[in-house]
C-alpha cells in the first residue's frame, strides 16, 4: 500500500516547526520531509524523529537565498563553489539525521547566459553531486516544478529531467516526480508513472488548482494511488500541500492510508 510522508515545510503551519514532528506522528504519518533542515542543529532533528518513531525521508540541497526568492543554485555558473560546499553540508546532515535520498533544485535560469553554458553547468553539479552521494549511500533526486509558481525554473518538465540524468552519466540520479507540478506542466500522470517508475524514486502530491490537499481539486487521487500500487511503486509519497484550512481538519482524504495516534 501507498505510504505517505508530512511534508513538515507545508504541514501543521499552526505550531512551530519542532512541535510538527510529534503533529505528523499523531496524525499517522511514519515518515517527514522539508525544505531544508540548516537552521537546526542536526542532533536536535535527529532527536525529534527517533522519540517519535519518525524517518527522514528527503530535503533539499542547499538552495541559495530561499528568503530572498532563489530557488536553487545548480544551473547557475558563477555559484559553483557554493553548490560543491553546500554538498557537502547535505551529506553530513543527511547522515546525521538518516536520510537516504537528496534533492537537488536547478534554480531559475539566469538571463544574459547561453542555454548550453547553464546546461553543462547543471549537468557537471548533478554528476558532482550524485558521486558524492554515492560515496556516502544516498540517491540524488531531480524535481522539475511548474513554471506557473516559479516562473524560469530551469527543470520544468519529466523528458527534461530525464535527458538531463543520462547527461550526468551517473546511475545515482533519480527523478522526484511532484503530481501538482507535472499536472499542471504536461499531464498524463498515470502513463508517466508507469512509463518512467524504474528511475523515480520519490512523489510528491497537492491538488489542483490551489494546491491544496487531495480532493480539493480537478485530481483524481483515488485512482492514482491505486494506480502506484498495481504498478508496484514502493517509494514514499510526499504530502507538499498547502491545507485549505488546518492540516487536521484536511486529512479525511488519508483515512484509508493513516493510522492516527490514539
Amino acid at each position: 500500500m501507498t505510504k505517505f510522508c508530512a511534508n513538515l515545510t507545508m504541514l501543521f503551519g499552526e505550531v512551530d516547526f519542532p512541535d510538527r514532528f510529534a503533529a505528523a506522528a499523531r496524525a499517522g504519518f511514519k515518515g517527514v520531509e522539508y525544505l531544508f533542515p540548516y537552521a537546526y542543529d542536526s542532533s536536535q532533528l535527529a532527536d525529534l524523529l527517533n522519540q517519535h518513531g519518525l524517518a527522514q525521508v528527503l530535503h533539499n540541497l542547499p538552495a541559495g537565498d530561499w528568503a530572498g526568492g532563489e530557488r536553487g543554485i545548480a544551473c547557475l555558473p558563477d555559484r559553483v563553489g557554493e553548490f560543491q560546499d553546500g554538498v557537502g553540508t547535505a551529506i553530513e546532515y543527511a547522515r546525521a539525521l538518516g536520510c537516504k535520498q537528496l534533492n537537488v533544485l536547478a534554480g531559475i535560469a539566469p538571463s544574459g547566459i547561453a542555454a548550453d553554458k547553464v546546461r553543462d553547468t547543471f549537468v557537471a553539479n548533478v554528476k558532482f553531486a550524485a558521486s558524492a552521494l554515492a560515496a556516502a549511500g544516498i540517491r540524488l533526486l531531480i524535481e522539475p516544478i511548474n513554471t506557473y509558481d516559479i516562473p524560469g525554473f530551469y527543470v520544468c518538465g519529466t523528458r527534461q529531467a530525464l535527458d538531463l540524468i543520462a547527461a550526468s552519466g551517473s546511475d545515482n540520479v533519480y527523478l522526484q516526480y511532484d503530481i501538482y507540478h507535472m499536472q499542471r506542466m504536461e499531464g498524463e500522470l498515470a502513463a508517466t508513472l508507469s512509463k518512467h517508475l524504474a528511475r523515480i524514486a520519490h512523489i510528491q502530491l497537492a491538488d489542483n488548482p490551489g494546491r491544496n490537499e487531495p480532493g480539493t481539486g480537478e485530481i483524481n487521487y483515488p485512482f492514482l494511488f491505486a494506480h502506484l500500487d498495481r504498478i508496484g511503486y514502493d517509494g514514499w509519497v510526499g504530502c507538499e500541500y498547502k491545507p485549505a484550512s488546518t492540516t487536521a481538519a484536511g486529512l479525511g482524504w488519508a483515512a484509508n492510508y493513516l493510522q492516527p495516534a490514539a
